[in-house]
């Protein structure tokens, strides 16, 4: 199964790890390890996690405050989001009806 990040993820993604390397030299790798596990497992089990709504699901990382909000369909399983889960809860909402469009 194919994983796409809106443009916008990937960009929130970049700069958390950007932010966590900064912050101690080496996080920024760790965190971006546990995004990429985090991924394998989405990509293995798509309906694994919490539903958020009727389209999206939120894969929280174990060590880090975020989660990975993503919809999947049969081909793909698209990253709307890694959203920290202390700051502005539900954002991203309105991203996945912009990029089904």
């Amino acid at each position: 199964m194919i994983i796409r990040f809106l443009e916008v993820a990937q960009q929130e993604l970049d700069e958390a790890v950007a932010f966590h390397e900064a912050q101690a030299k080496g996080l920024g790798q760790i965190f971006l390890a546990e995004v990429l596990a985090s991924l394998d497992l989405i990509r293995r089990h798509p309906a694994g996690w919490q539903p958020l709504s009727a389209n999206t699901r939120r894969c929280r990382l174990r060590r880090f405050p975020y989660g990975i909000i993503y919809a999947a369909d049969q081909a793909e399983i698209l990253i709307v989001a890694l959203a920290h889960l202390h700051r502005r809860p539900h954002y991203w909402r309105e991203r996945i009806q912009a990029d089904r469009t």
